[in-house]
């Protein structure tokens, strides 16, 4: 059915697939989301400090 280097060329593809399916579910599940959320956070306290330095500047 399969000679040795299909074989070896095959486990390589497989190999290579599954790495490549988790590392996708772990970039959608843990570091786009901690990305966005660290940076949803940090525009908001920019835009607290702009608000009170403008209240301080009055």
């Amino acid at each position: 059915m399969f000679d040795f280097d299909q074989y070896l060329g095959f486990l390589a593809f497989l190999t290579i697939l599954t790495i490549g399916f988790w590392l996708m579910i772990f970039l959608l599940t843990f570091v786009i989301p901690y990305w966005i959320g660290g940076s949803l956070i940090e525009r908001f306290k920019e835009i607290r400090e702009e608000k009170k330095a403008k209240r301080n500047a009055q």
